[in-house]
């Protein structure tokens, strides 16, 4: 039997009041314009969180058992993909999380959000804008055997490199070559050592803004040239703390509105009852909804949810088409997944119910399925 979501149905080109009807397959079947439905009712395509190193008292890097908290804790928000991020680590441990995670992969909870591989925050990444990375931990991508790095590649999909250090840009293309997306980021780079990081392969750019040279007159670096360049997409965390407002005008203006990909960015801490915890090898603490290295010397990922920095964009004037975009849509586009990330037919039914007034989640579908938790 087929099941029929109606409301404020926000499509690929705009929105439309109508009925979206689910088949048995778990697939969306049909979308008809009905002008009776509720618009007190929005539905947006499932989010898709691709930078997420934990949530919900669970860490990414924690093995089988907490990566199944994250899931479900993150489908509590709306979100029905995700990549489990690591951060900069040793090699040996983060062989063992890639081994962990694709281990997992088979049995995830189908009450939680899909894992769709993972990503990799490091270890290549610039010590002069590591931010919440260990800097004794740091490498070049020179120094990385290839037997090494190949014990990544197999379930990588996203991974972060600072295209100015020894061996980047030869990582950079062979690592693309093998399909993974390369993001540019943690970096001092200039203008022009970021275009040729995004020449070499590279495709998107880790927490647009952050950890990175801005677009300073006289010194422009990675933001700028990822800003200038159409074809890239950018991460943004919408948590108002990372990325102020302000600049978010300026960003849309100024990126084709499909290049835009929400991110959370979010920790274990976030939603765990409590203030201080372990972020890799390095503490950090919360107070309210900022997280930070324990000295409060730097930002430490966020402790916000894709709901939540949807809601953020809304407020702050992004039309909730863009921003239902920029949850789901781009991040799909970026990893190349063709069956999910729009509503239209065909695809899957991954879907989340909103508060039409509030944008808070009201249930939240993947692949045809209600979520109970959620």
């Amino acid at each position: 039997m087929t099941e029929t979501i109606r409301g404020r149905l926000v499509l690929p080109d705009g929105e439309v009041l109508g009925d979206l009807s689910v088949d048995d397959d778990g697939r969306i079947a049909t979308i008809e314009p009905d002008g009776t439905a509720p618009a007190d009712v929005v539905v947006v395509p499932g989010f898709i969180d691709v930078h997420v190193h934990g949530y919900g008292g669970h860490d990414a890097m924690g093995g089988p058992e907490a990566l199944s908290g994250m899931s479900r804790a993150l489908a509590r928000h709306g979100v029905t993909s995700f990549l489990p991020t690591s951060v900069t680590a040793a090699y040996a441990d983060l062989t063992e999380y890639a081994e962990s995670v694709r281990r997992w992969m088979p049995g995830a909870p189908a009450d939680g959000a899909e894992p769709l591989g993972f990503n990799m925050e490091g270890p290549f990444l610039s010590e002069a804008k590591k931010g919440a990375h260990p800097a004794d931990l740091l490498r070049d991508p020179a120094d990385i055997d290839e037997a090494t790095l190949e014990t990544f590649v197999e379930g990588l999909r996203i991974i972060t490199i600072a295209p100015e250090l020894p061996g980047a840009l030869e990582m950079i293309k062979a690592l693309a070559g093998r399909g993974v997306r390369v993001s540019l980021g943690h970096s001092a780079a200039s203008a022009a050592q970021a275009r040729a990081g995004y020449a070499a392969g590279a495709v998107t750019t880790t927490h647009l803004f952050n950890a990175m040279i801005g677009a300073i007159h006289r010194d422009p670096g990675l933001a700028l040239a990822a800003l200038l360049d159409d074809a890239v997409w950018v991460e943004l965390i919408a948590d108002t703390l990372h990325v102020d407002p302000e600049l978010w005008p300026l960003i849309w203006r100024m990126k084709p509105a499909e290049r835009v990909v929400l991110i959370s960015d979010g920790i274990s801490l976030a939603e765990s009852g409590q203030s201080r915890g372990m972020l890799g090898a390095l503490e950090v603490r919360v107070d309210g909804d900022r997280a930070t290295l324990v000295d409060g010397s730097n930002l430490a990922g966020s402790v916000s949810a894709l709901d939540y920095e949807l809601r953020n964009l809304v407020r702050h004037g992004v039309p909730l088409v863009d921003a239902a975009r920029a949850s789901a849509t781009n991040a799909a586009e970026l990893l190349d997944l063709r069956d999910r990330g729009r509503l239209a037919p065909g695809l899957r039914a991954d879907l989340v119910e909103l508060d039409g007034h509030t944008f808070e989640v009201r249930r939240v579908m993947r692949g045809g399925e209600w979520i109970a938790s959620a």
